[in-house]
């Protein structure tokens, strides 16, 4: 074995690659001039097989590193090619090439190619005979110059050192060494077995316990075995019971289970009814709160009522008594009247005969006294009446009683006359007043009968009002929980809707309304999803088709789009695409006459103010009975095919297909958006007008009554 040839390549003063011409297997001689790198390519050789550079530091791999002019020197290596045809490397090959590589970071070796450790180039090594305990297989410079200025002693040592003897004297050191350690862990092994005798007659008086130990503790066992063997089939007879009790439980606990879903399914449907009464609930206290309004008022008015009604059943009353009070005055004054005109028919006979009978008895009277003055002339006045003025006197006493008697009788005559003059005119005065009330009587009774006709005819009134009031309570409550329940699933659809749109774009959309909004922008149309109509069919199939450009936004100018995306980029708002129909047109395609293939552009509901952008988006997609007739179409037509499911085959001929999960389909989302948005305008406009009847209501009631 020799060393063959030699490759240096950023080593030292070696920048560029270097390779040797072949060694001869004899003496080889490297001559050149000083700095030619002679001792860099002696170094270069220790440095792969020598072990004094094994183990370098970051510094000393950077010393081995090419340092001059122009571009620094990362990393070197050194290749060494052996002759190995003799085989002392134990490597199956004839040659063998051992190359090491440093760098600032890394020092690795090779061998014929692959990488190998230090320990396994050592070992290499050491297996062709460069040994570390001789390393004078390299004979350093001076090494000669030094062996001839050597003493005998040292030329010795260096020759024992040489000849391999120096190992064997070191060996024997070592021998020495041992058996002095063996001598001395002898006498220590002496020492044990000294003890461990001592020991073991301790050991030997602790069998004997042992052995008598092992009795009781066998016999210990024994006993434990079954008692534990008794409880072991206690707790096993117990485990089954166990067992059973757990089947029985689960068996409970699976029954249970399936009640507890049943009962869950039950709650969920209670907690649904629980709803939809706490709707008609609160639809009831509403309805409550404006019957208790129309109650209060009701009450109100009914207590006005029934006030006016007392009233005028005490003036009824009153009018009655009146009435009553008057008929029986009237009675009484009839019959005062009757009896007076009975009295006075009865006295007027008798005034009259005792008026003929004063006539007569005055005459009689006066005769008489005629007679008797006749007679007293006769008997003689003179022995009446001293002188004649005493008989003027007496004559005159007698005229002025007859005159008091007289005048007596004409007052007591005046009087009755008076009184039957006042009684005829308080007669006259109480039959007019009777007439009278009789009149207000029939007054009143004719009121009273208007009244209660009128009060019936308000009260049918009233209860017709108030049926259709309740009718259209109800009918507002079913109206408003409608609506709150379309509300609700427009909401849950926008949520859907969200979820199934790309964050950006859902952001931009956003963003573009409140734009609008903020901005007063006109001529934003809105997104392709919200101007499109289509049967429920064709969901899939325009979706997939459109994909993101459903929700390209519509505009009327580029202008427009601009000022949008302006505002957009200055609120960070999401990205949108938008449509300016005054930039985008239509292709003009040609559609194959098929039956099978039907141009998915005339399926789709828009105005035709969007023909241009649906154009752009729709027109150049036909939809296919089939994968084969899409096929077909795309190949011979150029045209994008689609079928129902959603199986798409694209012009340039690439297929797209697969489940599609129409659960989550955004044209689904949106139409229910806008069947339910449509709804509730519906329903809003119907609540209004229920409202306006029940305002109509209220407005009748309080002016009718």
């Amino acid at each position: 074995m020799y060393i063959k040839q030699v490759i240096i390549e950023g080593f030292k003063s070696y920048k560029e690659q270097v390779a040797t011409e072949d060694f001869s297997p004899k003496v080889n001689c490297v001559v050149g001039a000083n700095g030619s790198g002679k001792s860099n390519f002696f170094h270069a050789i220790r440095f792969v097989i020598s072990d004094l550079f094994h183990n370098l530091r970051n510094e000393d791999r950077h010393a081995f590193l090419h340092e001059g002019a122009g571009h620094q020197v990362l990393s070197a290596f050194v290749e060494i090619v052996f002759d190995n045809s003799d085989n002392r490397i134990p490597v199956d090959k004839e040659e063998v090439r051992l190359r090491r590589t440093i760098g600032t970071k890394k020092d690795e070796y090779f061998l014929d190619g692959k990488h190998i450790t230090k320990t396994e180039v050592m070992n290499l090594l050491e297996s062709a005979g460069f040994s570390r305990s001789n390393p004078y297989y390299v004979v350093q410079q001076g090494k000669i110059a030094s062996l001839t200025l050597m003493k005998d002693s040292e030329r010795l040592d260096l020759l024992k050192e040489i000849g391999g003897t120096r190992v064997y004297e070191e060996r024997r050191r070592e021998s020495l060494k041992i058996m002095q350690e063996t001598g001395n862990k002898r006498n220590q092994i002496i020492q044990v077995v000294q003890y461990l005798d001592e020991r073991l007659r301790e050991l030997d008086e602790e069998k004997a316990e042992l052995k008598k130990y092992q009795q009781l503790d066998k016999q210990r066992k024994s006993l434990e075995y079954a008692i534990y063997d008794k409880e072991v089939n206690d707790a096993r007879r117990e485990l089954a019971e166990v067992d059973e009790e757990r089947n029985a439980i689960s068996e409970e606990l699976i029954r249970k289970y399936n009640t507890s879903v049943e009962e869950e399914e039950e709650v969920k449907k209670l907690d649904k009814l629980y709803k939809d009464i706490t709707r008609e609930v609160q639809g009831l206290s509403r309805e409550k709160e404006a019957i208790e309004k129309q109650r209060t008022k009701a009450i109100k008015r009914h207590t006005e009522v029934e006030l006016d009604v007392t009233d005028l059943e005490e003036r009824i009353t009153a009018s009655s008594r009146s009435k009553d009070e008057a008929g029986k005055q009237l009675e009484v004054l009839r019959r005062e009247i009757q009896q007076s005109t009975a009295e006075l028919n009865k006295i007027k006979p008798l005034y009259e005969e005792q008026v003929k009978k004063e006539d007569d008895i005055t005459k009689r009277i006066m005769f008489k006294e005629k007679q008797l003055s006749i007679l007293y002339q006769k008997q003689g006045r003179a022995t009446q009446f001293r002188s004649k003025a005493a008989r003027d006197e007496w004559l005159q006493r007698d005229i002025d009683k007859y005159d008091k008697v007289l005048s007596s009788n004409e007052k007591q005559e005046n009087l009755l006359k008076d009184e039957i003059a006042k009684l005829e005119r308080d007669l006259a005065a109480q039959t007019e007043h009777v007439k009278v009330r009789e009149a207000e009587i029939a007054n009143l009774e004719g009121r009273i009968s208007g009244y209660r006709m009128g009060f019936n005819q308000h009260k049918a009134k009233r209860d017709e009002l108030h049926d259709k009031r309740k009718s259209l309570w109800g009918t507002e409550s079913e109206l408003n929980a409608e609506i709150e329940r379309l509300k609700a699933e427009v909401v849950k659809a926008e949520k859907a809707l969200d979820h199934a749109t790309p964050g950006d774009i859902r952001r931009g959309i956003s963003c573009i309304r409140r734009i609008c909004r903020d901005y007063n922008i006109s001529g934003v149309y809105g997104s392709i999803i919200e101007l499109l109509e289509c049967d429920e069919n064709l969901f899939t199939a325009v979706e997939v088709t459109a994909g993101n450009s459903l929700f390209h936004v519509v505009v009327e100018n580029d202008e427009i789009s601009t000022q949008v995306i302006r505002h957009l980029n200055a609120e960070k708002g999401g990205r949108v695409t938008f449509i300016p129909l005054n930039r985008v047109k239509a292709p003009h395609v040609s559609y194959p006459k098929s039956s099978d293939v039907i141009p998915l552009l005339k399926k789709l509901k828009y105005s035709s103010n969007y023909d241009q952008a649906f154009g752009q988006v729709f027109a150049r997609t036909v939809i296919c009975r089939d994968l084969d007739v899409a096929t077909r179409v795309a190949r011979t037509d150029g045209l994008d095919c689609i079928t129902v499911e959603g199986d798409q085959v694209s012009k340039k001929g690439g297929m797209t297909g697969g489940f599609y999960d129409k659960r989550r389909s955004k044209l689904k989302f949106m139409n229910i958006i806008r069947q339910n948005a449509t709804a509730i305008t519906a329903k809003e406009n119907e609540l209004q007008n229920v409202r306006s009847e029940l305002q109509n209501i209220l407005y009748t009631s309080s002016h009718s009554t």
